[in-house]
């Protein structure tokens, strides 16, 4: 017998299962040594994957769950079993779509002005500018103040006699003394446009450090040997800064669609979904529905059909975006 017909004994060898060209481990416990798991590591993670079980995936269950009865509120009100009959109420609930649509409108708006404007933070943060550690720690500052805050502070700016906005308008002549001051926040043309500059504002900040993180990471060999070579300023950003920054920005994208999607605190406080719906996101449809009204299954079929729809888009998202790397 040839030796190239020789088959070596199992473990023969000190790297027989891990060389280059060497058949892959067979056992549970060889293919948890091969990938440095063991019942160690799984002791180390405990601690933060229990409470993601407990606070997160939990609800979520219990939610999705929910969706299926006719749970409300009652004290002697017992929960029945109701299939999909919620989900057949809600696809004929209008004012359901209606808040919906609002909150697409205002997750798209109010992410892709995040994107922009953090984008423009970002690379003026980026240049060796003085005080800019100064400039830093300010653009962090919509960031570390809570939603309630923001939204007080943002309704007084908003107040239709007292606030600064109109006051502002009336000096700069766009608006005729106090008659034709605008009550931003209870008008029907303008209240989602103002809360989706409050969302913006807050919302900002943290897109601004993840960008300059990534801006800091751009080697800038790259960005000098482009300018060596005649490169304007547009031209190095499209060529080298642009490319290397895509991942973090198409990440911060879809975390940023995602919360806003999700948004409550800051609405809620601003306008509590008024003028005439007008800015009821569908979050706060669902918590009327179930903390005003006591439909609690209702609600929660409103939150699964919520969480799929938002898990679509996402997908398709992410899917064209690996496309376009990949290409």
């Amino acid at each position: 017998m040839s030796a190239a017909t020789v088959r070596p004994k199992a473990g023969a060898g000190a790297g027989a299962g891990t060389g280059a060209g060497a058949p892959p481990p067979r056992t549970p416990a060889e293919r948890r040594r091969v990938l440095g798991l063991d019942r160690g590591a799984w002791f180390l993670l405990a601690p933060a994957l229990l409470p993601i079980l407990v606070l997160s995936a939990g609800p979520l269950l219990y939610a999705i769950s929910l969706a299926f009865t006719d749970a409300h509120t009652g004290r002697t009100a017992t929960t029945r079993f109701v299939g999909v009959d919620n989900f057949a109420d809600l696809r004929l609930d209008s004012l359901f779509w209606e808040s919906f649509r609002i909150g697409l409108v205002w997750a798209v708006c109010v992410t892709a002005l995040q994107l922009l404007l953090a984008l423009g933070l970002a690379l003026l943060l980026n240049q060796n500018l003085r005080f800019r550690w100064l400039a830093r720690t300010l653009a962090l500052v919509p960031w570390a103040m809570p939603e309630v805050v923001v939204g007080i502070m943002w309704r007084l700016v908003y107040h239709q006699d007292a606030g600064i906005l109109n006051k502002t308008l009336r000096q700069l002549g766009v608006l005729s003394g106090t008659s034709g001051n605008i009550d931003w926040l209870t008008h029907l043309s303008w209240a989602l446009p103002a809360v989706i500059l409050v969302g913006v504002w807050a919302g900002m900040p943290q897109t601004t450090v993840v960008l300059l993180a990534g801006l800091q990471n751009v080697p800038r060999e790259l960005a000098e040997a482009a300018q060596l070579d005649g490169a304007g300023v547009w031209r190095r950003f499209a060529s080298v800064t642009r490319p290397a920054l895509k991942p973090v920005a198409v990440a911060i994208t879809a975390l940023n669609f995602i919360w806003n999607f999700n948004s409550f605190g800051l609405v809620y406080v601003l306008t509590q979904g008024g003028p005439g719906g007008q800015t009821r996101l569908p979050m706060l449809f669902a918590y009327e529905e179930a903390f005003k009204y006591g439909q609690f299954g209702y609600a929660a079929a409103m939150g699964v059909v919520m969480i799929a729809v938002v898990a679509v888009l996402l997908t398709l998202f992410l899917r064209k975006r690996l496309k376009e790397d990949a290409a």
